[in-house]
């Protein structure tokens, strides 16, 4: 097959508003995201209506797809009936999946899952050496030093596991001495347990024996006897390498991952999401669409945007830029390398070094690669004196980072070592932080409206038992934070004691298609910079003053929010943000001299658009499925003759034989207005 690329310039986009000092802590401050967090609620699983019937058996449906919705529900909802239907036809089942903090039944069911696991695995394998075994958000795990396991030896495990669960055998707590532990350990001769012993600071110790043939040093809570777990809710997943506490100086591991729930739908309707996410995965996605890649030769975590890819981003770029100069930001080009002397005023050096790469020496000085943006937008503002008659002053920057992160924390685009941040900055006067903060949250909404999130999870954090800043600065800053919320009508959690050392702040969690919720957008007032900078302003008495600085970004990192948009799509991108809105495919090689015509006249016209031959047309329509093109015009003899084409689009079916311009109209008129053709 050929494929000749005609990808126009981007169109003009509609975007009318829419209906105490550093800790360890430090990476939860200045704009460092966690690689991904999401919470299941309800969703629902339906079968996609079949593929209109069509006049042009050419043109018709080539796969059928099983998709899968995803509805927010507080965890407190009861289960939906069973029974729903979806427009009327194919039955719905909707299925209320607990969480370890909606359910504590869940949760020692989990618990006492890995427990359980453990005295399978040393029953079938006497030499195994135990470890650690916790509960997680869909299950639990544990890790253990022996032979490396198959999926064959899963089956056996869950075998054993499943005939401990059947003997309903009591978990019984026992509270003993810090030597009686020992020497129960060293009796056993399970030496990680001697090392996990010695960790333990809490008196007196406890344990959870499983009958009279097991035991396990261990806080709880566990269920009353195994018997309360429901066996066939219950599966183990996999097995994989683990370093002995992350270090890889230690015995690699053996880490089986197992799920466990209350029944056998929540079971059914967790591997049902979990194939679906599976399905979704960006990794894949990103390969099979050919949108990104990171190349084993460059380094680990460093990210190659191909062409489609780079289409998007760049759509991304010039909507969240647009949206920027139009709400009174200044956009900012800023160094990826400054001085060391920079990060050492920052603190960055001294409290954040362990996720910064080593430094260069140029010179006989040296320098840093960025891992924030903030200092370069701090000394933007210093450049010259400022009068409260300035302010708000608002500055905003696409600006790329470098954070080390070790090999195996990388995770395709969710955790990389070099990411682009929609960072900004606002230096404002204490009065108008509430106008400053409802300003971003409005600027939030219509950013992420645009690329279909409208629904959030919002935390508003506060004050730390260590912080800078008085008291009366804080009181000040949390209320305007409160009061934005409450104008703009947001419902939120309040994290008391968890905002940043430096100011209190609101996370926001976008909602994907499945439920899962995503941490993307931050808003984070800052005491701590400006004094450290000592950056001032004269008031109206002539007298200087620190300003309120706040950090914001929506989008978080470009890379990550990316590899979102996939997941969220399925890679089926809308017309408006596709990389290659249309295929034009001849019948026959006779043709193709007219698909190359009406290619350029759609790419004279914005539209991003291929012509593709070299194969029969089936074959064609089933590679244009593939890719996930939104829009088909098909060219034979009969269009050739009518100077027309014969559209299908993936989202509405069959469109019918329609002229050039009407093509162009149609579907500009779509990309613009966000919609389908």
């Amino acid at each position: 097959m050929k494929c000749v690329g005609a990808l126009g310039k981007t169109m003009a986009l509609s975007l009318s508003s829419r209906p105490s000092l550093f800790t360890s802590s430090i990476r939860n401050t200045f704009y460092s995201f966690p690689i991904r967090q999401f919470s299941t609620s309800l969703f629902v699983l339906y079968p996609s209506k079949n593929c209109s019937s069509t006049r042009n058996k050419l043109l018709r449906c080539h796969s059928n797809s099983f998709s899968t919705h995803a509805v927010a529900t507080d965890s407190s909802e009861a289960p939906a009936a069973a029974d729903e239907r979806t427009n009327g036809d194919a039955p719905v089942e909707k299925i209320v999946l607990p969480t370890n903090e909606s359910s504590d039944t869940l949760l020692r069911v989990r618990h006492t899952c890995a427990h359980v696991m453990a005295m399978a695995v040393q029953k079938l394998y006497p030499n195994a050496k135990v470890t650690i075994g916790p509960w997680i958000e869909n299950g639990f795990y544990y890790d253990f030093d022996m032979e490396p396991l198959t999926d064959r030896d899963l089956k056996r495990i869950k075998k054993e596991m499943d005939r401990i669960i059947s003997r309903n055998l009591p978990l019984v707590r026992e509270e003993v001495s810090r030597d009686e532990a020992q020497r129960r350990i060293m009796a056993i001769n399970e030496p990680y347990k001697v090392e996990i012993l010695e960790s333990i600071k809490e008196e007196p110790i406890t344990i959870y024996h499983i009958g009279n043939e097991w035991w396990d040093l261990c806080a709880g809570p566990h269920v009353e006897t195994t018997g309360k777990i429901n066996k066939k809710a219950v599966e183990l997943e996999s097995v994989a390498g683990a370093y002995w506490r992350g270090d890889v100086k230690k015995p690699m591991l053996q880490r089986i991952y197992g799920t466990a729930w209350e029944n056998e739908d929540q079971l059914k309707a967790y591997l049902h999401f979990k194939e679906e996410a599976k399905r979704r995965d960006h990794r894949r996605l990103g390969q099979d669409l050919d949108l990104f890649s990171i190349q084993d030769e460059a380094g680990g975590g460093l990210v190659f945007w191909h062409p489609k890819g780079a289409i998007i981003r760049h759509i991304i770029e010039d909507t969240w830029k647009k949206i920027h100069m139009e709400r009174g930001y200044d956009l900012l080009y800023t160094p990826h390398v400054a001085k060391a002397d920079l990060w050492k005023i920052s603190g960055h050096l001294d409290f954040y070094k362990e996720n910064m790469f080593d430094q260069m020496e140029i010179e006989e000085e040296l320098y840093q690669l960025r891992p924030m943006n903030c200092p370069y937008h701090v000394l933007v503002y210093k450049r010259h004196l400022h009068s409260y008659r300035d302010f708000p002053i608002r500055v905003a920057e696409l600006g790329t980072v470098y954070r080390y992160e070790l090999s195996g924390s990388l995770h395709g685009l969710f955790r990389v070592r070099g990411f682009t941040q929609d960072d900004a900055h606002i230096f404002c006067l204490e009065d108008r932080i509430k106008d400053e903060i409802r300003g971003v949250l409005d600027l939030t909404e219509e950013i992420l409206q645009q690329f279909g999130f409208d629904k959030y999870e919002v935390n508003l954090s506060t004050r730390p038992e260590k912080a800078v800043g008085d008291d009366e600065i804080w009181e000040k800053a949390t209320s305007a934070l409160k009061d934005a919320l409450e104008d703009k009508g947001w419902s939120y959690q309040i994290d008391d004691g968890g905002g940043a050392f430096y100011g209190p702040k609101i996370d926001l969690k976008i909602e994907d298609a499945l439920g899962r919720k995503w941490q993307c957008s931050t808003i984070q007032v800052d005491f701590n910079l400006p004094q450290r900078f000592d950056i001032t302003y004269v008031d109206s008495n002539q007298e200087r003053k620190r300003p309120i600085m706040i950090h914001r970004a929506v989008l978080g990192s470009l890379e990550r929010f990316f590899g979102v948009l996939i997941e969220n799509y399925a890679g089926d991108f809308p017309l408006w943000l596709s990389p290659i809105q249309a295929r034009v495919l001849p019948v026959t090689d006779a043709q193709l001299q007219y698909c190359n015509e009406v290619g350029k006249k759609l790419k004279a016209s914005g539209i991003r658009v291929e012509v593709c031959s070299g194969e029969r047309l089936p074959k064609l329509i089933r590679n244009a499925e593939k890719q996930k093109i939104p829009l088909m015009a098909v060219v034979g003899p009969k269009e050739v003759e009518t100077q027309t084409v014969t559209v299908r689009s993936r989202f509405a079916g069959e469109l019918g034989n329609m002229s050039i311009d009407e093509f162009i109209s149609r579907t500009k008129n779509a990309s613009e207005n966000r919609t389908f053709l």
